[in-house]
């Protein structure tokens, strides 16, 4: 019976590996903003099929970004308890096997995309991992900059979602696509100010490690909840339920600025954690408002 169980470790511990290589809640996060994105910005729904392609294809880009950054960051990583335990500065994999993989998904992304979608999606999604990877990730040591380069990555996965249905500058697609690259201001501050202490030691410039007092990182946090309120407004005046969509966004926004600004009057812990879990919930519930309102 030992044996089996051992055997059983074995096994699971490479796949838990492979999964946290991949960030499956980042990843999750991306898609549902892109998804979104395709199902709310233009004037009809975009063919089943061709949106299984598109996030099938940007799932393995994603994917690829996720573990080249972490071929790049090993020793950063390995610096930080919150990372030490990844695939790499823990030794679960070899780094040969991830920049294996992480250059066969994003391969196998790209091919996806050229064949099974449009070639706005295809370039839209591989600029997004150019900027992940080549921008974003050596950024991160070297300037405080790396907020926004960061963020409009993230935020990318928006206007794939809108170049499905041919509706990329529509009202609606920009203003989800300035939703979700503000949003991570505060989200992004928040954790840099808690982790602070470690991203000094891995020497990455995050906002609280440029400035230790917190000013930087709370006028940031400020700064992305404040462009996200109005900004979230915007889907309500082409939903058929515009008031419910309205109220939502009004309320998540203005209860977001408000821990921003306890964050800004007062960095601690505590006001930091409480700044990320109202991100946290702040993107997914207004992202499925949206739709609701936009579609039902």
């Amino acid at each position: 019976m030992s044996r089996v169980y051992s055997d059983q470790r074995v096994l699971t511990y490479p796949v838990r590996a492979y999964l946290r290589l991949v960030r499956p809640g980042l990843l999750a996060t991306m898609l549902l903003a892109m998804a979104i994105a395709a199902l709310t910005a233009g004037q009809h729904l975009p063919p089943l099929p061709q949106l299984i392609h598109a996030v099938l294809g940007t799932a393995l880009l994603i994917m690829g970004a996720s573990a080249m950054n972490q071929v790049v960051e090993q020793n950063e990583d390995a610096k930080m308890p919150r990372t030490a335990t990844r695939p790499l500065p823990s030794r679960l994999l070899t780094k040969r096997q991830v920049t294996a993989l992480a250059i066969l998904l994003s391969i196998a992304g790209t091919a996806y995309l050229a064949v099974l979608s449009t070639p706005t999606l295809t370039l839209l999604a591989v600029s997004s991992w150019i900027v992940y990877v080549l921008a974003y990730t050596p950024l991160k040591r070297k300037s405080v900059w790396q907020t926004p380069v960061g963020s409009l990555a993230g935020a990318i996965p928006v206007l794939l979602g809108s170049a499905m249905v041919g509706a990329v500058f529509s009202p609606i697609s920009l203003s989800l696509f300035g939703v979700v690259f503000f949003w991570q201001f505060p989200h992004t501050s928040s954790i840099g100010w808690i982790y602070r202490e470690q991203y000094a030691q891995a020497g990455i410039k995050v906002a609280a490690v440029v400035d230790p007092t917190g000013r930087l990182a709370g006028r940031l946090a400020v700064f992305g909840a404040a462009c996200v309120l109005p900004l979230s407004l915007v889907p309500a005046i082409y939903s058929t339920t515009g008031w419910i969509c309205g109220l939502i966004a009004l309320i998540l926004g203005l209860a977001d600025l408000a821990v921003a600004a306890k964050f800004l009057r007062k960095p601690s812990n505590e006001t930091a954690r409480l700044l990320r879990r109202m991100s946290l919930v702040h993107l997914p519930v207004l992202l499925l408002s949206i739709f609701l309102a936009v579609r039902f």
